[in-house]
């Protein structure tokens, strides 16, 4: 299945600001594309992009003084399978796990593995590890939490969301990855596009946050905010938590104008 993906977000910046943005798919997803993303901003400004330390692609440009609109697009390939379910999937020990995965057991910013520990043991431990174990997590964060995307703060944490009860989808993640860390499964905090393909849809459009698992070897994709497996997912970041990955990070003050995104099912590449 063919599926066309992009954005529209305009600024509005008191002074010449530098920002860097993370809104372009994932290079894992490079082989897929199949009309090349088409980025420009009005007014036109210098750009230039370059790879995170979590392989991110990221693009630089000064925004000038006034408004600036970063307008995205694209056309991406999919298996139009649903996300995968392994349910014989183990967890790996700590001395068995690559290097790479360890950072993804520490705490982060939003993911306070030191507050949250002794609660995910106490909600977790008695679960068998492994695959049912992380399903577990994600069902108690899915029905722990209240969407409301009217209540929306990016100050919110893990530990703050477990409390308060309510949040948008970066809160589920970041509950359910600060939870399996406590268990010792290495988890990152994952957002990119994620259409309403196959279930009814909901409006307005916006960018998803979800997270990803190590068992067994491999990262496996789990989504404790929608909670059934989806189809036509388009990773554009990977990290730790939203502190690696906002999708614009300004060096500066700035007023959100306007935000749009579009991601939906076509039949050619027209």
């Amino acid at each position: 299945m063919l599926i066309r993906y992009g954005y529209e977000i305009t600024l509005s910046c008191p002074q010449p600001t530098a920002l860097v943005c993370l809104l372009s798919v994932h290079e894992d997803r490079a082989a897929d594309i199949r009309v090349p993303e088409t980025v420009f901003t009005t007014p036109d400004v210098a750009m230039s992009t370059y790879r995170d330390l979590f392989g991110n692609r990221c693009r630089r440009l000064v925004a000038p003084a006034g408004d600036l609109t970063i307008w995205g697009d694209a056309t991406i390939e999919d298996n139009g399978l649903r996300d995968g379910f392994f349910p014989n999937a183990r967890e790996m020990a700590v001395p068995d796990l690559p290097d790479e995965c360890l950072v993804y057991l520490m705490g982060s910013r939003y993911c306070e593995t030191d507050r949250l520990s002794q609660t995910a043991w106490d909600l977790f431990g008695a679960i068998a590890p492994g695959w049912g174990r992380v399903q577990a997590v994600c069902d108690f964060v899915h029905n722990h939490i209240r969407f409301d995307y009217m209540q929306a703060r990016s100050t919110r944490s893990a530990y703050d969301a477990f409390h308060e009860r309510v949040g948008v989808c970066r809160d589920f993640a970041h509950l359910a990855v600060a939870f399996c860390r406590c268990l010792n499964i290495p988890a990152r905090y994952v957002n990119g596009h994620l259409g309403d393909i196959g279930v009814p849809v909901v409006d307005p459009m916006d960018f998803s946050a979800w997270i990803e698992v190590f068992l067994d070897g491999a990262w496996h994709t789990f989504d404790p905010r929608n909670n059934v497996p989806r189809i036509g997912r388009i990773v554009v970041a990977r990290g730790r938590d939203a502190t690696d990955i906002p999708l614009i990070n300004s060096f500066g003050p700035h007023l959100l104008k306007s935000f749009r995104v579009w991601t939906y099912e076509v039949t050619d590449l027209r």
